[in-house]
C-alpha cells in the first residue's frame, strides 16, 4: 500500500464465492482489468484468497476478494475452505457463482451471507459454455434464492460485457448507510479546536505515524477542524499557547492517566483507541464488557486479539504493557493469551474476556463478525483504549463517540 492508497481496512470488500472452477479468477481479473488472479482449467488453482485494490466508479475504494472453492476436499482441501470462510466473514457484498444444477451448497452460502445482512449478487457462470447462454439454470436459481442473477459470458469477446453489468450490480446493491459512521463520531463539530497528543515512543514507526493517528486527522480536516499535535511532554505547552482550551483532546490510551490529570476542566477527552471503538466495532458492548472487569475471578483466562502481525518490541502494548496492567489489576493468577492476524478461535469457552486491538487493519465488517461470536457464545469483549480507561478510573467520564 502506498502512502496515498486507502487503507484495505476502510475499502468495501467484495468476495467472490462458488465452486472450484466456477469462474471467480477470471471474473475478478475482468472486473478489475487486470491479470489480478491466477487463471487455470485444474481445480483449486486458488489457494490463499487473491485480494485486489482498485476504486470502482461510483464506488469508490473497494478490494476484491477471490477464493478457494467452497467444495475444495482432502487435508489441504479443508484448510483452503477455512480460508474462505474467514474471507466471508469479511465481506460487506457477496458475488456467489452458480456452475450448475447441483446448487445446495450454494443455496447454505446465500442463506449464511443473508443472515447477516450482507448483499448477495447471484451469477450465473461460464453462461457461454450453454446453448441457451444460462437462461435455463438462471431460471432454476431465481426459484431456488429469490433473486434474479446476472448471466457472466466471459470469452468471445464479451468480459467487459459482464464485468459492467456485475459492476451495475454492486452500485444498485450499496449499503445506504455504508458510509454513516464517523470516524470522531460526532465529537468535533465544525470550528473546533481539537488537540491531539501523540507519544512517538519506540513502539512508533521511524519517520511516519500510525494509521489510526493519520485516519483521525484527515477526519477531523475533512470536518473543517482545527488540528494540533503535540507529544505527551509538550501538552502543556501547548495548553499554554492557546488562547481558550481546546474543545476535544484525543490521546494515546497509554497516556490516559496524564492527559486526563492535566487537561483543562472545559476540555473533552477521548482516545484514538476509543475512537475505533465506535468506528469499527460496538462501543456500547465494548463499554459494558469493560465494565465486568472487576468481576471476573481471580485465575481469569484472558484473550488478547491484534490485528496487525509486526515483530513484538519492547513494551509492546498488547504483549507487555496490558498484561502487565491486568495482573496489576485483578493479580498474578490470571492468565493472558495472545493471538493475531487472522487467528482468532472459534470456541471461545476457555476466555473470561476478550480485549481486541483497535482494528485498524480490519474492515468494520469483520471486527463486528468477531464481536458477534463473542456475544453469541457469552463472553464480554472489549478493546484497548476503553479497558485502558476503566483500569485508569476514568471509563465514566471520557467523551464517547456516537453519544453526541
Amino acid at each position: 500500500m502506498g502512502l496515498q492508497d486507502t487503507p484495505r481496512g476502510n475499502r468495501l470488500h467484495i468476495g467472490l464465492f462458488g465452486r472450484r472452477n466456477a469462474g471467480k479468477s477470471s471474473l475478478v481479473n475482468a472486473l478489475t482489468g487486470q491479470e489480478a488472479a491466477l487463471v487455470s482449467p485444474v481445480a483449486g488453482t486458488t489457494a490463499d484468497p487473491v485480494y485486489k485494490a482498485m476504486e470502482l466508479p461510483g464506488v469508490g475504494p473497494v478490494v476484491f476478494m477471490d477464493t478457494a472453492g467452497f467444495d475444495d476436499d482432502g487435508a489441504i482441501g479443508t484448510a483452503r475452505v477455512e480460508k474462505t470462510r474467514q474471507a466471508a466473514e469479511k465481506a460487506d457484498m457477496a458475488l456467489l457463482l452458480f456452475a450448475g444444477e447441483e446448487m445446495a451448497e450454494e443455496l447454505r452460502w446465500a442463506d449464511w451471507f443473508k443472515a447477516r445482512r450482507v448483499p448477495v449478487i447471484p451469477l450465473v457462470s461460464r453462461c457461454d459454455d450453454r446453448a441457451d447462454d444460462g437462461a435455463a439454470l438462471a431460471a432454476q436459481v431465481k426459484a431456488a434464492c429469490g433473486l434474479t442473477p446476472i448471466c457472466v459470458s466471459l470469452r468471445n469477446g464479451r468480459g467487459e460485457e459482464a464485468a459492467a453489468a456485475v459492476r451495475g450490480a454492486i452500485l444498485r446493491a450499496l449499503p445506504p448507510d455504508r458510509d454513516a459512521v464517523r470516524l470522531t463520531g460526532g465529537l468535533a463539530r465544525p470550528g473546533d479546536t481539537v488537540l491531539l497528543v501523540m507519544p512517538q515512543d519506540m513502539a512508533a514507526p521511524k519517520g511516519r505515524l500510525i494509521l489510526p493517528q493519520v485516519q483521525t486527522i484527515r477526519d477531523l480536516l475533512d470536518g473543517s477542524c482545527v488540528v494540533l499535535s503535540v507529544t505527551a511532554d509538550r501538552m502543556p505547552a501547548a495548553l499554554a499557547a492557546l488562547k481558550a482550551p481546546p474543545d476535544l483532546i484525543i490521546t494515546d490510551s497509554q497516556v490516559f492517566p496524564e492527559v486526563w490529570r492535566q487537561k483543562p476542566a472545559e476540555s473533552r477527552l477521548t482516545s484514538f483507541s476509543v475512537l475505533f471503538a465506535h468506528y469499527k466495532g460496538d462501543i456500547d458492548y465494548y463499554v459494558a464488557s469493560a465494565h465486568t472487569l472487576d468481576a471476573l475471578p481471580r485465575d481469569a483466562c484472558i484473550l488478547i486479539a491484534e490485528a496487525c502481525t509486526h515483530a513484538p518490541v519492547e513494551e509492546d502494548i498488547g504483549r507487555v504493557k496490558l498484561p502487565r496492567a491486568l495482573k496489576k489489576r485483578l493479580g498474578e493468577g490470571i492468565r493472558v493469551e495472545m493471538v493475531s492476524g487472522m487467528d482468532f478461535p472459534e470456541d471461545l469457552s476457555p476466555y473470561d474476556l476478550i480485549v481486541h486491538c483497535g482494528g485498524c487493519m480490519f474492515n468494520r465488517r469483520y471486527v463486528l463478525s468477531r464481536i458477534a461470536a463473542a456475544r453469541a457464545q457469552g463472553k464480554p469483549m472489549t478493546n484497548y483504549g476503553v479497558l485502558l480507561a476503566k483500569l485508569a478510573g476514568i471509563l465514566d467520564k471520557i467523551a464517547l463517540p456516537g453519544k453526541y
